[in-house]
């Protein structure tokens, strides 16, 4: 894990961000620095703009051009991991570095967990009912922000999953004075729910697969789009990812079940049960290109990844760049992920996800507005 943060950040910086001149940093022993190295867009993603080369480049000189940037440490003071396990240990890895204080938070249930002994300062999260699954506390909004503005955190980097896609945690923090380290609301609004990002899509001229355009509530409502598309389908949660919330359907009978299942589960993992249907490729290869932008309407992509080993529809392997992939397909992938991110002015880093049929013919389905778990394959 040697560069993918790190090009993130100085692709930002390509786009017109600034980072302050280097100081000497707090604390970083040598177990920490190779990975927190390549984190360094923990922090400077919301500074203000000055002269620099436009990302209208290719992404390789783009980074080229800016890589003394990323020497430089991050302009907060505190940030917040609302995170838990591995993806917070990174991210407090990476702002120790850039001396930067830290702050974990923890459900009861994660009291022994090692990102909370990371951290400079660490807070127990409640649940409002304890009855409440252990994940019930790393969504809760409201407790999240007020502890974070008591403890004057001045950045929230939100890691992936639970409250990462959300627009309303990322308004939140707007409104308490704190950057949500990600994209901007406007874009959470877009991608984090997987119909209007479908729309976004469209209107861009990126080819998707026949599905829904709005959340599914009802299972009649997703009999009557199988009754118009037909079998097989595949029913997706609305809001997150990861594999959460996802049913295929063979079989009319097996519908009610999977629609209530399906709706359950993505309740549990995102606090919203929306969901929305596609028809089901069958066997296609599963590419995602990896994107970066400057929040004004630049953008670069840093290739592509193969995710199609997959079980239970969790990525298993991932390659980059995508193996035995045609070339007039891959700058296909390539060139629609950035019309649709340029289109959308899209902040930070993001994957954008296709299928691809057996003839050669490319799906947008989503984009993830937010840092993944398989970033590292493309940071090897």
């Amino acid at each position: 894990m040697t560069k993918i943060l790190l090009m993130l950040a100085l692709a930002l910086g390509a786009a017109g961000l600034r980072w302050p001149a280097a100081v000497p940093q707090r604390r970083a022993t040598s177990g920490r620095a190779a990975g927190a190295r390549l984190e360094r867009a923990v922090g400077p993603v919301a500074v203000a703009p000055v002269e620099a080369p436009s990302v209208g480049r290719s992404s390789e000189s783009a980074v080229d051009a800016m890589r003394g940037a990323a020497e430089a440490p991050s302009p907060f003071k505190k940030l917040m991991a609302a995170n838990r396990a591995e993806i917070a240990v990174r991210i407090m890895r990476a702002a120790t570095e850039l001396n930067v204080a830290t702050v974990a938070i923890y459900g009861y249930e994660d009291r022994f967990s090692q990102h909370r002994w990371g951290a400079d300062q660490s807070f127990q999260l409640e649940k409002k009912d304890p009855a409440d699954a252990a994940v019930r506390a790393y969504l809760d909004i409201e407790q999240i922000v007020a502890l974070a503005k008591r403890e004057g955190v001045d950045a929230i980097h939100p890691g992936y999953g639970f409250l990462s896609e959300s627009p309303e945690f990322a308004q939140a923090c707007s409104d308490a004075g704190i950057t949500f380290v990600g994209p901007t609301v406007a874009n959470l609004k877009t991608f984090s729910d997987k119909t209007t990002a479908r729309v976004a899509a469209i209107a861009a001229d990126v080819p998707v697969v026949p599905g829904t355009d709005e959340p599914v509530t009802t299972e009649a409502g997703a009999r009557a789009f199988v009754e118009e598309y037909g079998l097989p389908v595949i029913i997706k949660a609305a809001m997150g990812g990861g594999g959460k919330g996802m049913r295929l359907v063979r079989d009319m009978e097996e519908l009610g079940a999977s629609f209530a299942s399906a709706s359950t589960e993505a309740e549990a993992a995102f606090g919203d049960g929306s969901v929305f249907l596609e028809r089901y490729i069958e066997s296609p290869r599963h590419i995602e290109v990896q994107i970066i932008g400057d929040g004004k309407g630049g953008a670069v992509h840093l290739c592509e990844r193969d995710c199609s080993v997959q079980r239970r529809y969790q990525k298993v392997v991932e390659i980059a760049p995508a193996w035995s992939l045609d070339p007039a397909l891959r700058n296909k992938l390539h060139e629609d992920s950035l019309r649709l991110m340029r289109s959308a002015k899209y902040l930070n880093a993001g994957t954008v996800e296709f299928l691809v049929d057996g003839e050669g013919r490319h799906y947008f389905i989503e984009v993830n507005p937010r840092i993944q778990v398989e970033h590292t394959v493309t940071e090897e």
